[in-house]
């Protein structure tokens, strides 16, 4: 484990090699789970903000599934979390090319809004967890349909650390990132 600031980081994201291959996969991250993407406080207020904007590019069921229950859902740990249709897909999810892709991305892509997905989707397979005494945990999710991402990232020799770099940056800064690169070059 690396200590930096309030964060307590795994020494899996220097070990595990990985790199997304959407095209063996076809982001089925997106449309496989128990529960909705977790979300932080301030991306429900993003979600909601920017919905019109994002919305033309979600899916029908996508668009009443959000309109009837709202952008948030609650998750059996009581954490907020993306909704999901019929227990399924994300609500943000759509097909593009046999790609499950995210509609607020997209639209992010396109230049349109300045969020790009929430954080936990962007940072994905790496998942954050506070802890009682407000340190978050940032730790490595192992999950089979990523089976293709660690073959790939092994190819390539990516690190996971590496290949999440602009998330880890977005979400804890680049003073932070420095710090994680300089712990892990002891390893």
């Amino acid at each position: 484990m690396i200590l930096i600031d309030n964060t307590i980081v795994s020494d899996d994201l220097y070990h595990i090699k990985f790199a997304c291959d959407c095209l063996q996969c076809n982001g089925q991250c997106c449309i496989e789970g128990d529960a909705g993407a977790p979300l932080e406080k301030d991306e429900i207020l993003l979600l909601e903000e920017n919905y019109e904007t994002y919305k033309p590019y979600m899916t029908n069921r996508g668009v009443k599934t959000i309109e009837k229950y709202g952008h948030i859902n609650v998750d059996p740990d009581s954490e907020y979390v993306t909704h999901l249709i019929k227990g399924k897909e994300c609500a943000y999810a759509f097909r593009e090319k046999g790609i499950y892709k995210c509609a607020i991305e997209k639209a992010y892509f396109e230049g349109k809004i300045n969020f790009r997905k929430p954080i936990s989707c962007h940072l994905y397979p790496v998942r954050l967890k506070t802890l009682n005494n407000g340190d978050i945990a940032v730790n490595y999710q192992k999950w089979y349909i990523c089976k293709s991402a660690l073959v790939n990232g092994e190819m390539q020799g990516i690190r996971l650390y590496k290949f999440l770099k602009e998330p880890l940056i977005s979400r804890f800064g680049e003073e932070w990132y420095k710090i994680l690169e300089e712990s892990f070059a002891y390893l």
